[in-house]
């Protein structure tokens, strides 16, 4: 059975959450909706003027939420926390690679913070967390994925912007987890399930990681989010399979994040692959 959670408050949010007193400059809660990605997309495309950077869509339910290459990522509601944060890094857009990283970077942060819960990041979007317990799964171990980022870029006449999603799922039973590789905070054993708390702290963690990213220009390296985010990344010195975007399948050892984010993957064929897209597996190390 579903834990019962307190439903968001949107007054209370904007109290805590909107300029002068809080990093945002625009902050919507809807009661229910099929994509906040792709509703900030629409009204990036539409009006753009109303989705200013630091601008943040939250929603008490997603009907259909998206994952990378199109899955379906769909939960019961007021059981997750599902928001999109708007960054609008001006005309160039560089290092947009790192985005969904520092993203993830700022969930791991707000997970630590509020939910006592320590996490990590898989290459390249996804948040995960150790239930107590937890059988091991190949490709997985003892972690589970608790949480998703999805970046979507708007090219507007004169800059670009990106609608960063987020879902952190919050308060499932295993009965309500689509696959048994994912969990939610209740059973990772977390000391605080308040989705307002968790909002906050994730809000403050992105305006930060946000505003050092577009003051380094993009460039990861230049802000320390480079060294900041490979410090939380388990992908990064693990044995690893990618299916390629094609088909093909690379089997090697990650390495390092490359200047634009992408991942180096030391291959059994002896070279170095420089990956900007495809689905890892993490697998046991040889040897």
């Amino acid at each position: 059975m579903t834990t019962d959670v307190p439903r968001l408050r949107a007054s209370s949010l904007r109290a805590l959450l909107l300029a002068p007193a809080g990093p945002l400059n625009r902050l919507e809660v809807v009661e229910s909706t099929t994509s906040t990605n792709d509703d900030v997309v629409r009204g990036l495309r539409t009006e753009p003027q109303v989705w200013p950077d630091s601008s943040l869509l939250v929603a008490e339910h997603q009907q259909a939420g998206r994952g990378r290459t199109g899955r379906r990522w769909v939960t019961p509601p007021s059981t997750s926390l599902t928001c999109t944060f708007v960054v609008r890094p001006g005309p160039a857009g560089e290092g947009l690679g790192w985005l969904p990283l520092i993203a993830g970077l700022g969930v791991v942060r707000a997970l630590q913070a509020t939910a006592g819960v320590p996490a990590y990041l898989k290459w390249p979007n996804d948040v995960l967390v150790a239930p107590p317990a937890a059988p091991s799964l190949p490709g997985w171990g003892e972690l589970r994925k608790v949480a998703g980022v999805l970046c979507d870029a708007v090219q507007l006449p004169d800059e670009l912007a990106v609608a960063v999603g987020i879902g952190v799922n919050v308060s499932q039973s295993e009965q309500d987890l689509p696959v048994p590789t994912a969990t939610s905070l209740v059973l990772a054993g977390a000391r605080g399930l308040d989705r307002e708390v968790l909002l906050v702290a994730l809000v403050s963690a992105l305006a930060e990681l946000s505003d050092r990213w577009q003051a380094g220009g993009g460039l990861a390296a230049a802000s320390g989010l480079a060294e900041e985010v490979a410090d939380v990344c388990v992908t990064l010195g693990a044995r690893v399979q990618v299916e390629l975007p094609g088909g093909a399948v690379l089997l090697g050892r990650a390495v390092r994040l490359a200047a634009d984010g992408a991942l180096v993957v030391h291959g059994d064929d002896g070279a170095e692959h420089v990956v900007h897209a495809g689905d890892v597996t993490h697998l046991r190390p040889v040897g």
